[in-house]
């Protein structure tokens, strides 16, 4: 199943993070193939302290045949390799961030995760990079695709591009 997954790091060396998190996800069991890499955005922090260092910010579309579940414990576990505890105030500064974006047109929200992810159409960090990947992608529960969901976006938060080809 198509699956985008965002990937986000606002500590240490952002860059090499996202480059070892994407190879890294090649390894998850259930992942068949990498289908596509957005660009790389750096982006203010949203909901954060003021003093938060912008983050960087992409999408990976995957292949996946698993369940969602399996799959965000392998991400959580791949969070905590990268330094992120698990115990931690909400969006605090981050090595690495992980989050299921959409598993096919799976609709899923329990107590555990909830797909497709429930914020992703607020957030310009989040749309601007999956337009790179999926612009015309109709997820369950969401009107409209990404292009049209990131050109009528209110969210002030400045995105620009950090790095176009940024995978060896």
């Amino acid at each position: 199943m198509r699956t985008g997954i965002a990937l986000g790091s606002n500590l240490g060396d952002r860059l090499a993070h996202l480059r070892d998190a994407a190879q890294a996800l090649k390894q998850i069991p259930g992942v068949s193939e990498v289908l596509r890499y957005s660009k790389i955005y750096e982006t203010d922090p949203v909901d954060s302290d003021p003093d938060s260092p912008r983050y960087l910010n992409a999408v990976v579309e995957v292949d996946f045949n698993g369940l969602a579940v399996d799959l965000l414990d392998q991400l959580q576990a791949l969070e905590a390799q990268f330094g992120r505890p698990s115990k931690r105030p909400r969006n605090a500064p981050r090595t690495l961030d992980l989050d299921i974006l959409y598993l096919g047109n799976l609709v899923l929200s329990n107590e555990v995760i909830v797909i497709p992810h429930p914020r992703l159409h607020l957030r310009r960090f989040v749309l601007q990079p999956l337009c790179d990947v999926a612009p015309d992608l109709l997820l369950p529960g969401l009107p409209d695709t990404p292009a049209q969901l990131l050109h009528s976006l209110k969210d002030p938060a400045g995105v620009r591009i950090f790095a176009e080809n940024w995978l060896p």
